[in-house]
């Protein structure tokens, strides 16, 4: 039996590939000993659990984004850190550590590294965290979501991916999919999604479009994200096309979403560009306009593939999802060229390519 660690964790663009690289060791290596590790403040602490791994909890150490007095304590919090991930690793007889970034995942490696483990790195970005930047040089083995993310060495292998996701049919699913959400499997359907956490400039702009896409027959998903859902946000239906708008919270299963959809419109983190891409979904993405510029660089292959099209922040307006999406949606020979290009692009077998390796990896050691 091997023992497998993982750690990772923060955001779901973290825990995601860390939950569906141990599904995929659950059912390559079915005797495995598998364990993750996360902090108290991280979304792990809550689905990790849930998705039926045992956690351990080790102190954050985030790093100051801006030169100031709490750069002093980053030297302290993360040897506190490190005698906490090696305590883990050691209790749980680990013979290899899997990181997927994020705060958790530098006094990992570097705990692993002291106690001589093989490390397996993946990076979800197309621009690297500095976790996993670093941990690029105590291995060989770094693998990427994305054909180009400057990693030495790194192996482009794709998202690990939930198997919900990855054995989407969306033409076999799309009615009841679409009867799932109390629309009508007839008419085409604009899936809008900013994430978990939703996005303003997303949801204002479709707000204010959305009664002439009804108008032109065109169906609208809007999921807006827990904290910009009201009671006041009700379904609506044109009187004369019947096309409906939905307005939703979350939704807990996105392949469901994807099954009812024609076309989407999102930002560009790792899971969106990828999963769009794998289950053939043409996208609209919208890079954050702040940050790291790291959406805007997860989009560039798909975009260059001709799978989605991009969008700058500042440019998505009412006027402009009037003019392209209702062309666009119903030009089917330019769908199915953009879906095609997705699934060729990105492979849909991350999962079981990472957790081969893993398991390949703790075999020599042993």
């Amino acid at each position: 039996m091997v023992n497998v660690v993982l750690a990772g964790g923060g955001t779901a663009g973290h825990t995601s590939p860390l939950i569906a690289t141990a599904e995929a060791l659950r059912s390559a290596a079915p005797d495995a000993g598998l364990s993750a590790i996360g902090t108290p403040k991280g979304l792990e602490s809550r689905v990790v659990p849930a998705a039926g791994l045992e956690l351990d909890l080790i102190p954050p150490v985030p790093l100051p984004r801006k030169p100031s007095a709490d750069l002093l304590l980053v030297a302290p919090r993360l040897a506190k850190a490190i005698s906490a991930a090696k305590e883990v690793l050691v209790r749980r007889r680990a013979e290899v550590l899997v990181g997927f970034g994020g705060y958790v995942a530098m006094p990992a490696y570097l705990a692993a590294k002291q106690l001589k483990l093989p490390i397996v790195v993946h990076e979800q970005n197309s621009v690297p965290g500095l976790a996993n930047k670093i941990a690029a040089k105590l291995t060989g083995e770094v693998y990427t979501a994305y054909p180009e993310t400057g990693l030495a060495d790194g192996t482009f292998i794709g998202l690990p991916l939930r198997t919900e996701i990855t054995s989407l049919d969306r033409s076999g699913e799309h009615d009841a999919a679409a009867k799932h959400f109390d629309l009508d499997p007839g008419k085409p359907v604009f899936l809008v999604s900013g994430g978990s956490q939703g996005a303003k400039s997303l949801n204002e702009a479709v707000l204010k479009a959305y009664p002439k896409l009804l108008a032109r027959g065109i169906q609208v998903l809007h999921v807006l994200g827990r904290k910009n859902f009201t009671d006041e946000m009700m379904s609506h239906t044109d009187e004369e096309t019947g096309a409906v708008y939905r307005p939703v919270a979350y939704v807990e299963h996105m392949e469901q979403a994807y099954a009812a959809a024609d076309l989407m419109l999102g930002r560009a983190g790792a899971g969106t560009v990828v999963e769009t891409a794998v289950v053939g979904l043409p996208s609209i993405l919208v890079p954050l306009p702040h940050g790291n510029g790291e959406q805007a660089r997860n989009a560039e292959a798909v975009v260059t593939a001709g799978a989605a099209q991009l969008l700058e922040d500042s440019a998505l307006t009412p006027d402009w999802l009037l003019s392209v999406v209702p062309e666009l949606i119903n030009d089917s020979d330019a769908l199915a060229r953009m879906s095609r290009a997705g699934r060729d692009l990105m492979p849909a077998n991350a999962a079981e390519v990472l957790a081969s390796r893993v398991l390949a990896v703790s075999s020599l050691r042993g």
